[in-house]
């Protein structure tokens, strides 16, 4: 059964900083790409960050010199290091991958974590 799990959440002041961490099992990790999306409150849900199996990431142009991604395969995390934090990244953030069968890919979730910026 695979669990993501993500932590590091909470309320920042603008101009801030936070890592959130994901927490990966039941998959091949290592074998995994790993995503965060976040949700504002009545928006949709977006894509912040990726990370490939090696390590490449691409970030969002709304976060980009501002948000790293990394991972480390011997604890089976992701990690979003969020700095200089602006109201707008208020949002719960999600960790996201997946498993394709063939021609099926079957997502899976987090249970989110909020971020709130806000002085």
């Amino acid at each position: 059964q695979v669990q993501l799990v993500e932590s590091g959440g909470g309320l920042v002041q603008p101009g801030g900083s936070l890592r959130l961490s994901c927490a990966a099992s039941g998959i091949s990790f290592s074998n995994n790409a790993m995503d965060w999306y976040r949700q504002a409150p009545g928006k949709q849900r977006d894509l912040v960050a990726s990370i490939s199996v090696i390590g490449s990431t691409n970030v969002a142009d709304s976060v980009k010199g501002r948000f790293t991604l990394s991972r480390d395969n011997a604890k089976n995390t992701v990690y979003l290091q969020m700095n200089s934090l602006k109201p707008e990244d208020t949002a719960v953030y999600y960790c996201n991958t997946w498993i394709t069968a063939g021609s099926k890919r079957t997502d899976y979730w987090g249970q989110g974590t909020q971020v709130t910026v806000s002085s």
